[in-house]
């Protein structure tokens, strides 16, 4: 026993021993600089912070080192206080810095690296104009999987009759297509009849449609057809009918002859002669916006001289942006081109190419994050988070939760109660577990009353979305421990909103407040704030000669106020004479600094494009500025006194320790 005993006792030693050791090592390679009443900064600490603020010095400056160790000592006791205060535990300060961890957690949330293939995908596309028509089956995304076979079987029926029977493709999208713009709509009661695009979608550009479609588009050759493409809306067929190098955004002017879905041959044929008259005027010299506001049949823009808003490739009907494709140089105008609209002539104004990636980063970053292509980098992410904390799975678990589940989900009649009895685990990251109750919890929230659909689906769905959502809060509860940096932002945050909030209190606030202490602090530190020697003076400014002649003569007579001079002699022009008055010191107005001091109406004098005199009226000796004249400075000033103050009192109550030793040591 007392072998066991000595060992046991042997053991505790070495563990202690060992532990010693290794703080002992920690706190060698990681010295406490200051300790401010327990609270310890480490060396790395501070210099992370001060490196951080002082990115100009390679070389560290002792003198400057010393004086930001001080002011971050004033900001840690600063925050010390507010932690005292228990301003950390205020439900308005938790909501805040919640609000800001979840901004600055959004960049670990994400593939980095995917997210920069998509950024290069969409700039790389963004270089190409594509030009294509679609034929759309409907079915909802939610559809089950009968109904989904039956609309992919109607769309490959239909693309067979395109590709291997050789029908044309507006012809059959006319005939087949779920978009109702494909077909022409009768005329009705309010509205007129329109004309069919047979499918037509005209030129876009990358971003300017659903991402699949996007990809689908220009993926596909020119003159072929693509496999179906699901999105949201359905199934598509997609015709690619030309792709062309970027037209970027354009500014034009056009002249219109308008046709409508109703004019007949001989309309049309006037209508053709009428713009080839247009045409062959311009090309003789007479000037396009002048036939743009004679002729132009778009009142709108034919006010301007035809000119139209700067647009992109997607908001012009195909015919018009070809058109504009061919004019090579800023004024050149276009052959008489026709449009579902009409017949146009068009002239081209400004061309802006796409800019280099560079430029357009940030704003195309932007314009992804809200694209359904951001999908991608979600998914890729969960995956890494899936394998990271080795994701199990228990599909038993989802199939008890099937059992539970039925049609009642979309009327919005289901209830977790229906799910009590089930608490098994249904997947898990890491150490931590999933069970079907939480599953329930996060399911109930999601049951709204909508379109039917395969209620097994509907809990796949949910399931598959609430394991995606789990994955990502799981990496997010997670990245203090994850990333160090991550984990020192937030504390600069917190400890930001925390300084921020208290010196407002103490200080910023409080000056404004406190009228009676400014007011005081004002008469202590009156002849901090004087005005130099002042001139109560009017400065006249003439046009010439002969206005500052009988500008002089007025005033000298006193018979008539600065208003009614300036009045009388603007007869003829407003710029004759103009008045100044006010209280000028040295180097306030170089007039002013020009003219002996003394009081009267000094001579002409010639200045650059005008004549000026000056009347003085009072030599006003220095004085001690008025609290009004000066509330701007004695407010900062008396926040700076507030804040030192404030400084010494929280000194007082705190201990503040510098290991001058280890201060000495950073180089």
């Amino acid at each position: 026993m007392n072998m066991k005993r000595n060992y046991i006792s042997f053991s505790v030693f070495f563990i202690c021993l060992f532990m010693i050791t290794q703080i002992m090592a920690q706190t060698s390679t990681d010295p406490v600089l200051v300790n401010i009443s327990g609270d310890k900064i480490t060396k790395s600490e501070f210099l992370n912070v001060y490196n951080k603020n002082n990115l100009k010095n390679d070389v560290i400056d002792k003198k400057s080192l010393e004086e930001y160790l001080d002011l971050y000592i004033n900001f840690k006791l600063k925050v010390k206080e507010a932690e005292s205060l228990g301003m950390d535990t205020v439900s308005s300060f938790i909501t805040e810095l919640d609000g800001y961890r979840e901004q600055l957690a959004q960049p670990y949330l994400v593939d980095k690296e995917v997210n920069e293939e998509l950024l290069q995908e969409a700039y790389n596309r963004m270089q190409q104009d594509v030009r294509a028509s679609h034929i759309l089956i409907r079915i909802s995304p939610n559809a089950s999987p009968a109904d989904t076979l039956k609309a992919y079987q109607k769309i490959m029926n239909i693309r067979n009759r395109i590709v291997n029977n050789k029908e044309d493709f507006g012809k059959v999208a006319a005939e087949t297509s779920d978009d109702q713009y494909a077909k022409d709509q009768p005329a009705t009661e309010t509205k007129a009849a329109t004309k069919g695009n047979k499918g037509e979608l005209g030129y876009f550009t990358a971003l300017d449609l659903i991402y699949s479609f996007e990809t689908a588009a220009y993926t596909t050759n020119i003159g072929s057809v693509s496999m179906p493409i699901r999105t949201d809306y359905g199934y598509h067929l997609i015709y690619v009918t030309d792709k062309k190098p970027a037209m970027g955004r354009v500014q034009v002017s056009h002249i219109i002859v308008t046709l409508f879905p109703s004019s007949t041959a001989a309309d049309s044929a006037k209508a053709k002669a009428k713009i080839f008259e247009i045409s062959d005027s311009i090309k003789a010299g007479v000037s396009f916006e002048e036939m743009a506001r004679k002729f132009s049949d778009d009142k709108t823009s034919a006010v301007k001289g035809g000119v139209i808003p700067m647009f992109g490739v997607n908001r012009m009907v195909p015919e018009f942006i070809t058109a504009i494709a061919k004019l090579k140089k800023v004024g050149d105008v276009s052959e008489p081109v026709q449009t579902a609209y009409g017949w146009h002539v068009i002239k081209l104004l400004e061309h802006q190419p796409i800019e280099p990636l560079d430029s357009i980063k940030s704003s195309l970053k932007t314009r992804i994050s809200k694209d359904t292509r951001a999908n991608k980098s979600k998914e890729s992410m969960v995956a890494k988070v899936k394998k990271e904390y080795g994701f199990k799975e228990f599909p038993a678990s989802l199939s008890e939760f099937h059992k539970v589940v039925n049609d009642s989900i979309f009327t919005g009649v289901w209830d977790k109660e229906k799910a009590k009895n089930l608490n098994n685990v249904m997947f898990s990251f890491g150490s931590k577990s999933y069970t079907q109750q939480d599953f329930a919890d996060y399911f109930e929230k999601q049951i709204s009353m909508g379109l039917k659909e395969d209620s097994a689906a509907y809990v796949n769905r949910i399931y598959k979305q609430y394991i995606e959502d789990c994955a990502l809060q799981f990496e997010n509860d997670n990245l203090e421990s994850k990333y160090p940096e991550f984990k020192a932002l937030m504390k600069e945050y917190r400890d930001g909103i925390l300084l921020f909030s208290l010196t407002d209190e103490k200080v910023w606030s409080k000056a404004v407040k406190d009228t009676i202490g400014l007011k005081s602090f004002y008469e202590e530190n009156k002849e901090k704030y004087m005005w130099e020697d002042r001139l109560q003076a009017t400065i006249y400014s003439c046009s010439n000669l002969v206005i500052a002649n009988k500008a002089q003569k007025l005033v000298k007579k006193g018979k008539l106020t600065d208003e009614e001079i300036t009045k009388l002699l603007n007869k003829d022009s407003q710029l004759n004479l103009s008045v100044e008055s006010g209280k000028y010191q040295k180097n306030d107005n170089a007039i002013i600094d020009s003219i002996p001091w003394v009081k009267g109406i000094t001579p002409n004098i010639n200045t650059k494009g005008s004549v000026v005199f000056v009347k003085i009226s009072q030599l006003i000796p220095k004085q001690a500025k008025t609290l009004v004249e000066a509330r701007g400075l004695i407010t900062a000033d008396y926040q700076n006194y507030l804040e030192e103050k404030w400084l010494e009192e929280l000194k007082a109550k705190y201990t503040v320790e510098i290991n001058k030793e280890v201060l000495s040591s950073i180089e």
